[in-house]
C-alpha cells in the first residue's frame, strides 16, 4: 500500500522559510516523479514542484522558480522542498504526490497523494 506523508508545515512571517518533507513508502518509485501542488481555500489546486526520484532533475513554475527547491534522499525514500522568501498569498494546504508520467504539472497524473500539510504566512 502506497502512503505519502506530508510534514513541516507550520505558520511563519512573510519572507522567512519552511522546509516540508514527504516519506514514501509501499512501492518502488525509482521511475517516478514528486511533485508538490498547494490548495488554498476556495482555490484550484496549484502545481508548485517536482522531481524525479531518479536522477533529481526539477520543475518549477515561475511563481517559486528561485524561491522554492526539491531534493530527495533515496536512502530515506523522502522528497524534501525548501521554501525561502514566503509570501502571504502562499497560504495553503500544501500535498505531494507521486507519477509514473515524468516532471508533470498536471493533478490527473499523479495517482498517489499524501494528506496535505498547513503552511500559513502571516503579513
Amino acid at each position: 500500500q502506497v502512503q505519502l506523508v506530508e510534514s513541516g508545515g507550520g505558520l511563519v512571517q512573510a519572507g522567512e522559510s519552511l522546509r516540508l518533507s514527504c516519506a514514501a513508502s509501499g512501492r518502488t518509485f525509482g521511475n517516478y516523479a514528486m511533485g508538490w501542488f498547494r490548495q488554498a481555500p476556495g482555490k484550484e489546486r496549484e502545481f508548485v514542484a517536482a522531481v524525479m526520484w531518479s536522477g533529481g532533475h526539477t520543475y518549477y513554475p515561475d511563481s517559486v522558480k528561485g524561491r522554492y527547491t526539491d531534493s530527495r534522499d533515496n536512502a530515506k525514500n523522502t522528497v524534501y522542498q525548501q521554501m525561502n522568501s514566503l509570501k502571504p498569498e502562499e497560504t495553503a494546504v500544501y500535498y505531494c504526490a507521486a507519477t509514473g508520467s515524468g516532471l508533470t504539472r498536471v493533478a490527473a497524473a499523479y495517482g498517489y497523494w499524501g494528506q496535505g500539510t498547513q503552511v500559513t504566512v502571516s503579513s
